[in-house]
């Protein structure tokens, strides 16, 4: 099996701690999380994912609104450009250490955030980066320096 996440989700796994938008979303969210952090394997896709699954039956779910779809398109350019390949939906990325340690160390350093412009959580997420991700439920980080490789034209 596969998790299915949509470009920003991404970015947004790197910081949960246990809080979002219900009890059924964070609860779905930590199963998500333990999967992840199992190793099981990354789906790209376009809109509406596994982590949105719980907010689906909301008729103003924003899901599937186009400032969601504009977060997409920004943290599925940032990623691409840090893992130096394209970041295609139904592209398959493997779950594991390195790869989250890749993308928090860029997150940290602000290589990978302009999807998260606007974002309602941005403040937490702030703070979790700032305090080396402790209490993130998907797999953590080692050391908060920049990794080898991370290079600043992200920053665009």
């Amino acid at each position: 099996m596969t998790v299915r996440l949509r470009p920003h989700h991404l970015l947004c796994m790197l910081t949960f701690v246990g809080e979002g938008y219900s009890p059924a979303f964070v609860a779905n969210y930590r199963r998500l999380a333990g999967r992840l952090s199992a190793g099981e394997p990354i789906e790209i896709v376009s809109g509406p994912d596994d982590i949105c699954a719980p907010l689906l039956s909301d008729e103003d779910a924003h899901c599937f609104g186009a400032s969601v779809a504009g977060r997409d398109a920004a943290a599925s350019a940032d990623i691409a450009c840090l893992l130096g390949r394209e970041l295609e939906i139904g592209a398959v990325i493997a779950s594991d250490p390195a790869l989250f340690e890749k993308m928090r160390r860029a997150f940290s350093a602000d290589l990978t955030r302009r999807a998260c412009t606007g974002c309602e959580w941005s403040s937490l997420c702030d703070r979790i980066a700032g305090d080396d991700y402790a209490g993130a439920l998907v797999m953590k980080i080692s050391r908060s320096e920049t990794a080898p490789g991370i290079s600043a034209r992200l920053r665009a």
